[in-house]
């Protein structure tokens, strides 16, 4: 599906401080008041499994029972991140892993000293690093483990009668792409940007590993335009085994996208008296949202 969907939620209130002189050099930073996991579409007293107001938790026990966290949490720390324990708050334990599994893919670097026109040490991959680093062994790892024969498709619709190659020189992967008529393959330095990026999208999307959600940020940028088609039948393919959110520009991209994803959620965006608001949405169209009490 191109939507997001989870069982849990999870919310959290920040704020700041005021400074204290003498006190720590940190004493600015902001403090958790309140923190709120809940089963369901909407935050209420009974949906929730784990609250916390200022340094105190509370979990929910077995039927309606509340149990209280017998240490105080700082106010620099989650509960998430000091309280998922599979024993006594398994519902905190299992979306801490669900958000720790989410990609975020808004700064796959293709410049010319991009960690990923480099040989990097070649380690088995399940997800793509978020600046592109790994991606030579990203795309050995599909190959090996993954889906080879749909990353052998995806470069050739992108590139017709091209393959990649990965090769390992002491321990230190490189990509390769051959194309016809060429007389030996091109290496990672001599690729264009927009080759690269398409390469580091292909390894991104096709994970042999599919996280709970993954969200590119604008994947047309730099591509060719004849890029935009086979990049769009891409996402749509991952999105058979992945949450996915695309930020888009692109109408031909999404064009593609709405063609043959199935059953994709489109929302577009409009700028109107200086505001950012979704088209066609109404006062009492917004979803549902509030902040619990402190």
């Amino acid at each position: 599906m191109l939507t997001t969907l989870a069982v849990e939620n999870y919310r959290s209130l920040r704020t700041l401080r005021v400074p204290i002189p003498g006190q720590s050099m940190f004493n600015a930073d902001p403090e958790i008041k309140c923190e709120a996991a809940w089963a369901g579409p909407v935050l209420r007293p009974s949906t929730v499994l784990a609250q916390r107001s200022g340094p105190v938790v509370q979990l929910r026990g077995e039927g309606d029972g509340w149990g209280l966290v017998p240490h105080t949490l700082k106010p620099y720390d989650s509960m998430l991140s000091e309280l998922a324990d599979p024993q006594r708050a398994p519902d905190l334990l299992l979306l801490r892993e669900r958000i720790r599994s989410w990609r975020f893919y808004d700064h796959l670097r293709t410049d010319a000293t991009a960690p990923a026109r480099a040989p990097q040490v070649g380690t088995r991959t399940m997800a793509l690093a978020h600046d592109g680093a790994d991606v030579a062994a990203a795309l050995r790892t599909i190959v090996e483990i993954g889906d080879a024969g749909a990353l052998a498709q995806t470069v050739d619709h992108a590139f017709p009668g091209s393959r990649i190659e990965i090769v390992n020189r002491d321990g230190r992967f490189e990509l390769l792409l051959h194309q016809p008529g060429l007389a030996r393959p091109l290496a990672a330095p001599e690729l264009s940007d927009g080759t690269l990026r398409y390469l580091l999208l292909a390894a991104a999307l096709l994970s042999p590993r599919p996280p709970q959600l993954l969200v590119l940020n604008e994947p047309e940028t730099s591509l060719h335009p004849e890029l935009l088609a086979p990049l769009g039948r891409l996402v749509a393919r991952a999105s058979e085994d992945t949450q996915i959110v695309v930020v888009s520009h692109s109408d031909e991209l999404i064009g593609v996208i709405d063609e043959y994803a199935d059953e994709p959620n489109m929302i577009e965006l409009v700028k109107q008296d200086g505001a950012t608001t979704v088209m066609g949405q109404r006062i009492m169209d917004e979803p549902l949202w509030y902040w619990p009490d402190r």
